[in-house]
């Protein structure tokens, strides 16, 4: 079968050169959350004061808001000018809750309406509605998903939402994307562990080892569909894996441009050391860690299955083929043990990916990715590009016997 264009090297190298469809709401719900007939909407946005900004959309046009507007001009007006009556839907009104300052932390349960008036989500929302649109400043999927199963609606988050990510991630065809997840699941699953050797630039390699135990790898594909209550994380397409054992070092770039070297013993990141940069950002991770160890729990192993631009959000940019990322912290939206209840403070209980992409961590290259199974290893990543076992998988060419170990 023919390789899709997009799995062509100089679109690979440049995934800016690949052209998207123009967004479609239409579409994207459609897709997403087949079937929509008959579905009660809403949009959730978040704001530090979401009295003040929420009502009477006091917040339209104003600069800093970039994600709420797009919330508002794409989503919420595209529903009401026609999107609600083309799929069958009621509804999608706006509502506004507080920020969470952190991934995936719990929402506050106040919420308000564009009136200004305070609401409740458990009580005015989740029972309320059959599809919540999350379109926030910091990830929600772990507490909606959490929420979804005790009051059974569907959704998705989309938090970071900026015009790359609308003319790209969120403009493909997301039964593509499904598929495509699929076959990279298949040519990943089961594998026993990982290793992911990361080149400095002074040509040292820090090696990072991961115990899978076999397990089934899952996916992020984007797909909600029937009414079994679920949250998509959009854009998706990713494979990921909830690692059960972790060892060795890997490099890590602080929001401040610090570098330091993440050690790791049973799962656990146990100290920081510096590369360069801030010190006291290397003392204050240590602290935390000190104070608070699941703070460095590894949670997920992620890998990103689509061609796509860079964002400059990591809700996009890990899902871009060829990255690969790490997280600590809360990982029982992923099928995993670590819960809110298990850390010492609330504010540490939040998800924290790691990624690894050219243009996120340029100080370092993720030399190779190697998967091993009982009979066999497979190199995944090569220079931060997908590996050809990856891309026969992707082109349909992978035979079922060597995804099966």
């Amino acid at each position: 079968m023919s390789q899709p264009a997009y799995l062509q090297e100089d679109i690979l190298l440049n995934p800016e050169k690949r052209v998207f469809p123009d967004f479609n709401l239409n579409h994207l719900l459609d897709t997403v959350f087949a079937p929509t007939q008959g579905c009660r909407v809403c949009i959730l946005v978040d704001f530090e004061d979401p009295k003040k900004w929420i009502k009477d959309f006091a917040f339209e046009g104003e600069e800093q808001f970039e994600v709420q507007n797009n919330a508002l001009k794409y989503f919420h007006q595209g529903l009401k000018n026609g999107v609600l009556a083309e799929l069958g839907m009621t509804g999608g009104e706006m509502f506004a809750y507080k920020y969470t300052h952190g991934s995936n932390l719990d929402l506050k349960d106040e919420v308000w309406n564009t009136d200004g008036e305070e609401l409740s989500l458990d009580r005015d929302i989740y029972p309320n509605y059959d599809i919540i649109l999350c379109i926030s400043t910091w990830s929600a999927t772990a507490p909606l998903t959490e929420k979804c199963k005790e009051y059974g609606f569907r959704g998705a988050t989309m938090h970071g939402m900026n015009d790359v990510i609308l003319s790209s991630g969120l403009a493909v065809n997301y039964q593509e994307v499904s598929d495509d997840a699929e076959k990279m699941r298949v040519a990943l699953t089961k594998a026993n562990e990982v290793e992911i050797d990361f080149e400095m630039e002074d040509g040292e390699i820090l090696t990072a080892w991961l115990g899978l135990g076999g397990q089934e790898a899952q996916k992020s594909h984007g797909l909600c569909h029937g009414s079994k209550p679920d949250i998509a994380n959009l854009p998706a397409g990713e494979v990921y894996f909830v690692p059960q054992d972790a060892r060795g070092k890997f490099p890590m770039k602080y929001e401040d441009g610090t570098l330091g070297v993440l050690d790791v013993v049973n799962r656990d990141v146990v100290k920081s050391t510096l590369i360069e940069g801030n010190q006291s950002t290397i003392d204050e991770h240590n602290a935390r860690l000190a104070d608070d160890p699941m703070t460095g729990t590894l949670g997920e192993l992620g890998f990103g299955t689509q061609v796509l631009p860079v964002s400059y959000q990591d809700i996009q940019d890990e899902k871009v083929l060829g990255t690969c990322h790490l997280a600590t912290g809360r990982d029982d939206h992923l099928g995993g043990d670590i819960v809110p209840e298990m850390f010492k403070k609330h504010e540490n209980s939040t998800h924290d990916d790691i990624l690894f992409a050219p243009h996120k961590t340029p100080n370092f290259n993720v030399k190779e990715v190697r998967m091993k199974w009982d009979d066999r290893t497979e190199v995944v990543i090569e220079d931060f590009r997908p590996s050809a076992y990856v891309i026969k998988a992707l082109s349909h060419d992978l035979s079922p016997e060597l995804v099966s170990p």
